[in-house]
């Protein structure tokens, strides 16, 4: 068998991703031209490059069809539900930064805690009828996180575009969504709740729990964790 790395496929994620092992002695090399996702591994022996989107490799760790995988702490724990059995974090990468977040209108004046949100969730469905929209694509994450803080009135609507505009096109009255510095968030009058820090993610490399290894396979494995420290 092979050790199955999957990496992201393009952009600054790839990129700093390749630094990242070069720097650990492992050469990663993307093959044949932009739309053709093959990759080669250098300084490591029975190992080979998958190049995938950051979200499909959460998946792809939890089938067990890749043994490695770096992608966000967020995308593993929205996208695979029992994470801790299925995945285990290899090493932090200290890249691709990113906060989960929760933000209402920055004109809120009194809407600062998410016990705040909470009181004005329940006035709202009270006055119009319906719950309290939040706009998000982290929904799994955002319903626990909400669960814990006690807030309980409110929908949550699924975004697939540009979540930090849906405030201004009214389809929600608040959001949670990823943000690095806040700048696209305050450039739409949303402010981030005082304690609406959902998860702090980064690029984070993965080590899967189910895919199948043989001894040589377990060899090639602890080598490079060892190499990469």
């Amino acid at each position: 068998m092979t050790i199955k790395l999957g990496v992201p496929s393009k952009g600054r994620l790839m990129e700093k991703t390749f630094d990242w092992f070069a720097k650990r002695g492992v050469t990663l090399t993307r093959t044949g031209s932009d739309r053709e996702y093959a990759g080669e591994v250098a300084g490591v022996d029975g190992m080979a490059l998958v190049l995938l989107s950051a979200g499909e490799i959460p998946r792809e760790l939890a089938a067990g069809r890749i043994h490695l995988g770096v992608t966000g702490t967020d995308l593993v724990q929205e996208k695979l539900p029992l994470w801790e059995q299925q995945v285990a974090p290899v090493a932090e990468m200290g890249f691709g930064h990113a906060d989960l977040v929760l933000a209402v209108p920055a004109g809120w004046v009194d809407v600062d805690l998410t016990d705040d949100l909470d009181a004005v969730a329940a006035a709202f469905r009270e006055r119009h009828g319906f719950r309290l929209r939040i706009a998000t694509k982290y929904h799994r994450l955002v319903r626990d996180f909400l669960r814990e803080v006690g807030v309980a009135d409110y929908q949550l609507v699924d975004s697939q575009g540009a979540t930090e505009g849906t405030v201004a096109n009214e389809t929600a009255e608040a959001i949670a969504d990823i943000t690095s510095s806040g700048e696209t968030l305050r450039a739409n009058h949303l402010k981030i709740l005082n304690d609406g820090l959902i998860l702090a993610s980064q690029a984070t490399l993965w080590r899967s729990r189910v895919a199948q290894v043989d001894d040589a396979d377990r060899v090639v494995l602890r080598g490079l964790l060892d190499q990469l420290g």
